[in-house]
């Protein structure tokens, strides 16, 4: 396969990652054979395997991953290419800098997914700025996912860091969860899964998520019921 070798943990603060995104003019005619199809954005891929896996169950779906660092978008696009997946991009770039830019590339009401799966947690107190769900990064998925369809899914196998997430997304009147309050989601809603998630749950460990829809503007709904994974 290839792999490369690449550091686990980078700073996403430091000024090589605060550059500019930069993408081809047309970027999503000229990268995606069906532009007009729903697009699935997963920030912070590392090795791009479940987005790999995700466009090849879902022809009729495009996706696109986000990673920090350079290596593995280079070496995710490679494989992309070697199985011919036309519904398929890896871009290089940072989440906390870049997103706006990125969903705004693509068409109007196109962003039916986001998905954010065990980013790092940065542990220690002073490296928690560091971390990728901040309220910015929540409001730019909210202006940009359609405003009927869209979802968010995050998890993670740290528990403070699953619970910051699904706070900060639940915090936007944009986002319901689809579960109830203090309940974590059972099942993957995804028909992939990514290493970190396999890796965690042959070791025995939990896995803790969240799914969100999007809320019809000042409809108020929040979820309240009883009728959920447990």
């Amino acid at each position: 396969q290839g792999q490369v070798r690449v550091r686990q943990h980078v700073n996403p603060l430091c000024s090589k990652y605060q550059r500019q995104l930069v993408l081809p003019d047309n970027y999503v005619q000229h990268q995606f054979a069906e532009p007009a199809n729903p697009f699935h954005v997963d920030v912070g891929v590392a090795k791009g395997r479940f987005c790999l896996e995700m466009a090849q169950n879902h022809p009729e779906q495009n996706f696109i991953g986000i990673e920090i660092r350079e290596p593995l978008v280079d070496q995710a696009n490679r494989w992309r290419d070697q199985l011919g997946l036309r519904n398929l991009d890896f871009v290089y770039c940072n989440a906390n800098v870049n997103l706006d830019d990125l969903l705004a590339a693509l068409p109007d009401q196109a962003l039916n997914t986001v998905s954010v799966q065990f980013p790092d947690p940065h542990f220690k107190m002073r490296h928690r700025k560091r971390r990728t769900v901040t309220h910015e990064l929540v409001e730019i998925v909210a202006k940009h996912i359609h405003r009927q369809h869209g979802r968010v899914f995050v998890q993670s196998d740290v528990l403070e860091v699953a619970e910051e997430m699904r706070a900060l997304f639940a915090s936007n009147p944009r986002f319901a969860l689809t579960h109830a309050q203090g309940v974590w989601l059972e099942q993957n809603p995804m028909s992939a899964s990514t290493e970190r998630e396999r890796a965690t749950f042959a070791k025995g460990e939990p896995v803790y998520r969240a799914l969100f829809s999007v809320c019809a503007p000042n409809s108020g709904l929040r979820f309240h019921g009883a009728d959920a994974d447990k």
